[in-house]
């Protein structure tokens, strides 16, 4: 059997979860916003307890790697890769638009054309990423400002929005048909399956080179 453990500090929410064999066994959220790096060693340690299992059992981290707060993303893929090099345990790296595009895409009804991942970075600023519904990638996730929405969707696109933005502000940029989902929760049933099927097909990730999925550029001011 498989174990992996998975690891998400992407939000203001921290999750860790046991799976096997894609299987949910155990999980935690905490509920302390900004507060990841202390609790996030007693959740690993929660878990594990759970399921019965010690971190030796692990056959692979499975890390979200963003989107998300850069505080956030750093801690969880730090413990991820320290974990991985310890323990010589391959890391999966997976991208929250990319997990939120398909789980939107296994549950929704209706056959919309695009699915469209457009979470919330700043005022008038975006991390989106385009598929289609054989799960080609139409935009890659990327970081983009309002002014240029539009520019990456077809006017006759049938679309399924997943998104942290209200629906008005949506509607106000974007004149398709639209089936809107409000929620940006990984589901953890979801991800325990996606990794998993990530793992068995050895899709891993060079743990040195590893880095969080920021997508927005950063710059270094000089003094």
């Amino acid at each position: 059997m498989d174990f992996l453990l998975h690891i998400d500090t992407s939000t203001n929410y921290a999750t860790i979860a046991i799976t096997a064999d894609g299987k949910l066994l155990a999980y935690r959220s905490s509920t302390e916003t900004q507060n990841h790096a202390a609790m996030i060693n007693n959740m690993i340690s929660e878990v594990l307890n759970d399921a019965s299992i010690s971190l030796n059992d692990i056959s692979c981290v499975a890390v979200c790697g963003g989107p998300g707060s850069y505080t956030g993303l750093r801690i969880a893929l730090s413990t991820a890769k320290a974990i991985c090099y310890v323990l010589d345990k391959p890391l999966i790296l997976d991208n929250r638009i990319e997990l939120l595009a398909t789980q939107s895409f296994n549950n929704s009804s209706g056959l919309p054309d695009v699915y469209l991942v457009m979470l919330y970075a700043r005022e008038k600023e975006y991390f989106i990423g385009v598929y289609d519904t054989i799960f080609n990638c139409i935009t890659q996730p990327k970081h983009v400002l309002e002014n240029n929405l539009i520019e990456l969707i077809k006017p006759e696109w049938n679309l399924c929005i997943v998104s942290d933005v209200a629906e008005e502000k949506i509607k106000e940029k974007i004149k398709n048909k639209i089936l809107l989902n409000p929620n940006i929760n990984i589901d953890i049933n979801h991800w325990a399956t996606h990794a998993f099927k990530k793992y068995k097909q050895n899709l891993t990730t060079n743990i040195s080179d590893a880095e969080p999925i920021y997508l927005k550029e950063t710059y270094i001011i000089s003094a």
